[in-house]
C-alpha cells in the first residue's frame, strides 16, 4: 500500500479539479457583464481580484482549479439576498497578474495562507466558507489552521487523496483513476495541449467522456483561462499537506458536505470519510448530479446550502 501508492497519491493530488455543465436547473447565470465591479488587493505578492454583493454574515465562495469568482454566478444572487457575498479568484485565476514565483506557490498550503490574509485585509472574518473540489481541500486546510476565522464550512466533494487510504480498495480507486485519468491529461499538458488535456480530464471526474461536448461558451471560457495552475501543478513537490481521522475530529466549526448521487466513488469514498470523522456535520446528496455540484444542479445546491446556513 505505502511504496507506488504514496507516489500516486502525491501525483493526484495537484489535479484537484473545479467542473462545470450548460446546465442551469431551476436557477439563471449572471452574465459577466452583470456582475459587480471586481476589485482587488495584493497578499502575499500576488494580486488577488474579488466581487462582493449584498449584506449580512459573510460568505465566500472558494471556486476549484480551472475555475475564478465567475465559477459562483449561480449562486450569487441568490445568496446575497440574506448574506454579504464574496467570492475572489485565487492566486494564478483569471483575471488576477499571475505572477509565478516557484512552484512552491501550487499547493493548498499557499492558497489557504491566501485565504487566511484576504479574509483579513477585508474585515470578514468569522465567515462561513463555501468550496468547491480544490476550494473546498483550501477552506479545510484554512478551518484546521485559523479556526477563529470560520463560522461554518460547506464542502463539496474535496479531493482529501489520504483519505482514501483508510477505504477498503481505496488503492484501487487511487490508482485506476492516476492511470485512466491523471496520467493522460497529464502527458495531453505536457504536449503543450491544454484542450485535450482538460478534455480528458473533465471526462475523468465527471464520469462521463462526453462531458466536455456539452459545456457551454460561457463555461469553457472560464475553464480556458485558467489552466496556468493545472500546468505548474504537476511540478510542485509538496501540492497537499496530510488529512488524517484525527485532525479532522478537532474541527469544531459545523460543516456541510455536498455530493453528488453520480459521482465517480474516487469523490464519494472521500465524502464517506469525511462524515464518519468529521464531529459536527450534515451531508447533502443532490440529485442527477456528478461532480460538478453548483453547476449542475444549481437550484438544489443553493436549497441545501442555504438551509444549512440559516442553522448557524
Amino acid at each position: 500500500m505505502k511504496g507506488s501508492s504514496t507516489a500516486f497519491c502525491i501525483f493526484i493530488s495537484v489535479f484537484y479539479f473545479y467542473s462545470c455543465s450548460s446546465s442551469n436547473t431551476g436557477t439563471s447565470q449572471i452574465s459577466t457583464g452583470d456582475l459587480p465591479k471586481a476589485r482587488s488587493v495584493f497578499i502575499n505578492g500576488d494580486s488577488i481580484h474579488y466581487i462582493e454583493i449584498g449584506k449580512g454574515d459573510p460568505v465566500v465562495f472558494v471556486h476549484g482549479s480551472l475555475g475564478d469568482y465567475r465559477t459562483w454566478g449561480r449562486q450569487l444572487d441568490t445568496f446575497a439576498k440574506k448574506y454579504r457575498v464574496i467570492a475572489y479568484s485565487r492566486r494564478y485565476a483569471y483575471p488576477n497578474n499571475k505572477i509565478v514565483n516557484d512552484s512552491a506557490d501550487y499547493s493548498v498550503i499557499q492558497h489557504a495562507k491566501d485565504l487566511t490574509e484576504f479574509l483579513k485585509v477585508i474585515n470578514a472574518g468569522p465567515v462561513h466558507l463555501i468550496g468547491h473540489s480544490y476550494g473546498a481541500s483550501i477552506i479545510l486546510s484554512t478551518a484546521m489552521e485559523h479556526p477563529e476565522l470560520v463560522k461554518s464550512l460547506t464542502l463539496g466533494e474535496p479531493p482529501v487523496v489520504s483519505l482514501l487510504f483508510n477505504v477498503p480498495g481505496g488503492d484501487t480507486i487511487v490508482n485506476n483513476f492516476v492511470k485512466q485519468v491523471m496520467i493522460p491529461a497529464g502527458e495531453a499538458f505536457k504536449a503543450n495541449d491544454s484542450i485535450m488535456a482538460v478534455r480528458l480530464f473533465i471526462g475523468g471526474v465527471m464520469g462521463d467522456s462526453t462531458y466536455y461536448s456539452r459545456i457551454s461558451s460561457h463555461d469553457l471560457e472560464i475553464i480556458m483561462a485558467n489552466t496556468l495552475e493545472t500546468r505548474g501543478s504537476m511540478v510542485t513537490k509538496d501540492p497537499f499537506p496530510s488529512v488524517g481521522c484525527e485532525d479532522l475530529k478537532k474541527i469544531k466549526a459545523p460543516v456541510l458536505l455536498v455530493m453528488g448521487d453520480k459521482s465517480p466513488s474516487f469523490f464519494s469514498s472521500v465524502i464517506g470519510e469525511l462524515e464518519r470523522c468529521l464531529p459536527n456535520r450534515e451531508k447533502a446528496t443532490l440529485a442527477n448530479t456528478s461532480h460538478g455540484l453548483e453547476y449542475e444542479n444549481p437550484a438544489e445546491f443553493n436549497e441545501k446550502v442555504l438551509e444549512f446556513l440559516d442553522k448557524h
